[in-house]
């Protein structure tokens, strides 16, 4: 890409779904970001366009806000996956309980769309590039809670391993417990110990497989 996206492409990215980055717009301007290599067309009917690794960076440099939608409880209206540790954690009412399983499903619709057998069942090529963010989604959506500042939980921090994050926890049953979620969602994960303070986490990472 020589040129930066047009303001009329740059709305139609900006306007992703912020979990599977399906696009919205016309037949023109979804043709013109798949001849830039921000977008590409599922082969799959209904042949939905989504953004390529490339468009996704275009949409994380954004400078352009979008209005909140419904009762979104974020001010920005894009939905953010609780890693755990936030100074500040949103309502955690019936809104948001929607709001999370909509991500979930939009980003196992995500799994089917973009995997090459079409499997919900493994994570898939977002999730690699967005670990933390896919693994707190992936507890979150199944009912577990994030640590606040001053309640405890899960949290989920990046790791300097590949496709690796660590995922924290108040006691060895709450580690099992999100074991067993990242499992089922088609991660593999395993306890360590931190060899400084001894503390269990685990270890969990997307399944290829």
């Amino acid at each position: 890409m020589t040129r930066p996206p047009t303001a009329a492409q740059r709305r139609v990215i900006d306007t992703a779904d912020p979990v599977t980055g399906r696009l919205k717009g016309t037949e023109t301007q979804l043709a013109a970001l798949v001849g830039r290599g921000l977008a590409f067309r599922h082969p799959r009917p209904p042949h939905d366009h989504f953004l390529t690794p490339a468009g996704h960076r275009i949409r994380e440099q954004t400078t352009v806000t979008p209005e909140p939608v419904g009762d979104t409880p974020t001010a920005t209206g894009v939905f953010t996956a609780r890693v755990g540790g936030e100074e500040e954690i949103p309502d955690a009412g019936p809104s948001r309980v929607r709001e999370v399983h909509s991500a979930w499903q939009g980003l196992l619709e995500l799994r089917r769309m973009t995997n090459p057998d079409g499997a919900t069942d493994r994570p898939c090529g977002w999730e690699r590039t967005h670990l933390v963010q896919a693994a707190a989604l992936a507890l979150e959506a199944a009912g577990h809670h994030p640590a606040g500042q001053d309640t405890e939980g899960y949290r989920v921090r990046a790791t300097p391993q590949p496709e690796a994050v660590a995922v924290r926890g108040p006691d060895g049953e709450t580690l099992r417990a999100c074991a067993a979620t990242l499992e089922r969602a088609g991660w593999q994960a395993g306890e360590h110990t931190d060899p400084r303070t001894r503390a269990r986490y685990l270890l969990a990472s997307p399944r290829r497989a």
